[in-house]
């Protein structure tokens, strides 16, 4: 059973913006499904195409293995986006003896963000952003960098998800925590560019006026 959120009033505490960068790990969309498609075809979920079960896995752990990087590196700035709020509300009024801590912000990030920013990731196509966000957190809960290729056992990359999964779960039963809901604690999303252009904009305004 979840714990209840916590009632705070109509009182509204800004968080800092989420913001992500884009990976730097050039590996194209195409590459992604053709991964996909090597998982399926191992797996009989689809017809064989005459490719090497050999070459199959190794696409597919390739292809598993570039994953676990790309949430690894979200998970980097899901973490500064949880330090920064912390810090934020660590002395506002009104929050003494709130119990908020890093599993606070974790949590409503993924289990109830706030309305904006879940239509701004569908619209980015990002529809799970409960399991991605979760375990970029539960894998950056584990790894300080993402780990070597040839570091990792074959069961954890192809089933990577299942570990990542269990991590997060672990992370947030870590210590007692308040559970806070984006009513009271409202942040916006954006990419890195996006950012700032917006920062450019608002420092020409104020220049201009």
């Amino acid at each position: 059973m979840s714990p209840p959120i916590m009632t705070l009033g109509e009182t509204v505490w800004d968080l800092p913006p989420l913001i992500l960068h884009p990976f730097n790990e050039r590996v194209p969309p195409s590459a992604l499904l053709e991964n996909s498609k090597a998982a399926l075809m191992l797996s009989g979920t689809i017809p064989a195409d005459g490719t090497d079960p050999e070459c199959l896995k190794r696409r597919l752990m390739a292809g598993r293995y570039a994953e676990i990087r790309m949430l690894f590196y979200l998970g980097k700035d899901v973490f500064r986006w949880i330090e920064q709020a912390v810090e934020c509300v660590a002395r506002a009024p009104g929050l003494e003896g709130a119990d908020l801590r890093p599993q606070s912000f974790a949590g409503l990030l993924t289990a109830n963000p706030p309305k904006a920013v879940k239509e701004k990731l569908v619209r980015w196509g990002v529809a799970d952003y409960v399991a991605i966000f979760s375990r970029a957190i539960g894998l950056n809960a584990l790894f300080l960098e993402p780990p070597a290729f040839e570091k990792l056992t074959e069961e954890f990359l192809r089933n990577y998800h299942r570990y990542a999964d269990s991590l997060y779960r672990c992370y947030m039963d870590a210590q007692p925590h308040g559970v806070i809901a984006p009513r009271n604690f409202p942040f916006e999303l954006y990419a890195s560019g996006e950012y700032s252009r917006l920062l450019e904009s608002e420092w020409g305004r104020s220049e201009v006026g």
